[in-house]
């Protein structure tokens, strides 16, 4: 009884939230105008507040002029003076949090500042929103009456000096929730935190078999783990024997295409949900408000403020932007943001399409470094995802992992893609399955087509079946086993394929 009381309260809570909601859907550009004006005049006594002028912009165009765009790159000296324990640079609160993130495997790690407004206005707002979202289209939820699984990363020491520490994003929010939260939340903070990811699956299991979980909130990769565990540990045939009262999983980080059928087999009751989000090391983007659909509404009072460039027109950090108001529905646009812990027109380096206007939804369709276009064949995420997913359907395939690269032209002839897959269950015939790829993505992307065409660019993709357990040994080789951590899916060169192809072959000899 006590429970469903508090079940009830915290629901209600939630609810009331979406009226807000409801606010910045209705009145989008009004919202950003005055964000982007808030941001700047909190940072005007800054360092790059002093440099730009902040003071003195008074028009998005005056924004655009005075500041320039940039990549990480460009701001890592001022980084680093951050690390160091000097304050006031880009953003006048004090930084202590240092979000570790590489967005692929790369061995180049990017140290994002977290400030506390950050956490509070943008990450913490962010998991609310997602539940009282959740809490709207599921009135009758019992989700509060039972635990949340959740899965974090670690954080080191940065500077003992001014006490600032970094870490996996993950690792940062459950460093600072409150108390209250981990007392619904399993498994411990002490747990979630460990940095030996093998020891830290084994503990999660162990911990959360014992609980009534309700929801998981998690990476899909890395959730694919526990839940996998879990299910060797209890002999179970799918989580709703381990946990009768599991209503809801709440994934984000990277696609869910290729996991949902492993998922929905591990989730099989009817009803079930999934709830995808939109959150990165940068800042909280978008949640899923539909109960059917994969497009997610784009969050715009968490301290961002939005800028978009054309991807035709994409000239990095000399490229043109367009404000929100100006977007148009099903264009590939690069995302610029600008945010409460001092992150000024920041090419976060993903693209995304609009998918509404009224009110602003969007997918993510990719990243501005991470395609092919070896050939001219502009090859992008969405595209590889969609024809994936294809062909996985036309051969009763499922994919666990996968990453593709180009095999580069030379006397012999034309080049081609070359796509590396772990399946979790074969296709019932590999060329085939190849066949259905090529097909599909001829269909999606025209300049893949014109390149294909009687192979005078590209040859037939070569499709190469994946030893079991091959990207956990390349990222457990490398020390990237968790977190924040992904496979790269393109690349435009071939340093990833050749290190996998190597452990691959090793695999197959031993």
């Amino acid at each position: 009884m006590k429970l469903d009381l508090v079940n009830s309260f915290i629901s209600w809570r939630m609810k009331k939230r979406f009226h807000q909601i409801e606010l910045f859907m209705k009145y989008p550009s009004e919202v950003q105008n005055e964000l982007l004006f808030q941001l700047l005049d909190f940072a005007k006594d800054t360092e790059w507040g002093i440099k730009y002028g902040f003071k003195d912009i008074n028009t998005y165009e005056e924004f655009k002029t005075n500041i320039p765009l940039c990549y990480y790159e460009s701001i890592q000296p001022d980084v680093e003076r951050l690390r160091s324990g000097e304050q006031n640079i880009m953003w006048p609160t004090e930084i202590k949090w240092f979000a570790k993130s590489s967005g692929t495997t790369s061995n180049k790690s990017k140290f994002i500042p977290v400030s506390q407004e950050a956490i509070e206005d943008c990450h913490f707002k962010g998991g609310k929103d997602l539940l009282s979202i959740y809490c709207n289209n599921n009135p009758e939820t019992s989700i509060f009456s039972g635990m949340s699984l959740r899965l974090g990363g670690s954080t080191f020491m940065n500077n003992k000096d001014n006490n600032s520490f970094y870490g996996d994003l993950s690792a940062i929010i459950i460093e600072n929730l409150p108390f209250w939260v981990e007392m619904r939340s399993t498994p411990s903070n002490k747990i979630s935190l460990m940095d030996e990811w093998e020891a830290k699956i084994e503990a999660i299991a162990n911990t959360s078999i014992k609980e009534d979980v309700s929801s998981l909130a998690g990476v899909p990769s890395w959730m694919l783990v526990v839940a996998k565990k879990v299910l060797e540990k209890t002999g179970k045939q799918n989580l709703h024997e381990v946990w009768p009262n599991l209503e809801v999983y709440m994934h984000g980080g990277v696609n869910f295409s290729p996991y949902r059928k492993q998922f929905q087999a591990l989730l099989p009751n009817a009803g079930f949900n999934f709830l995808e989000t939109y959150n990165a090391s940068e800042g909280f983007f978008g949640i899923q408000d539909l109960s059917e659909g994969e497009e997610l509404l784009l969050m715009l009072d968490y301290g961002i403020f939005y800028e978009f460039i054309p991807m035709d027109k994409y000239l990095a950090e000399d490229s043109e932007t367009i404000s929100l108001s100006q977007v148009e529905l099903e264009k590939n646009y690069g995302v610029v943001i600008s945010t409460n812990a001092g992150l000024w027109r920041y090419i976060i380096g993903d693209t995304v399409k609009f998918t509404s206007i009224e009110p602003y939804r969007i997918s993510v369709s990719g990243r501005t470094k991470h395609f092919i276009n070896a050939f001219g064949e502009e090859l992008i995420i969405d595209n590889a995802e969609k024809a994936l997913k294809l062909a996985c359907e036309k051969t009763n395939a499922e994919i666990l992992e996968y990453t593709a690269a180009p095999i580069y032209m030379n006397d012999k002839g034309s080049g081609a893609h070359q796509w590396l897959i772990e399946f979790s269950k074969n296709p019932e015939d590999l060329d085939f399955f190849g066949h259905i790829l090529d097909q599909s993505l001829k269909n999606l992307n025209s300049d893949y087509e014109a390149k294909r065409h009687k192979n005078m660019a590209l040859k037939d993709p070569q499709i190469i079946s994946a030893k079991r357990g091959l990207f956990y040994k390349w990222l457990k080789e490398k020390g990237k086993l968790g977190g924040q951590h992904k496979v790269p899916r393109l690349a435009n060169n071939r340093i990833y394929m050749e290190e996998l192809l190597s452990i691959n072959k090793l695999q197959a000899v031993g």
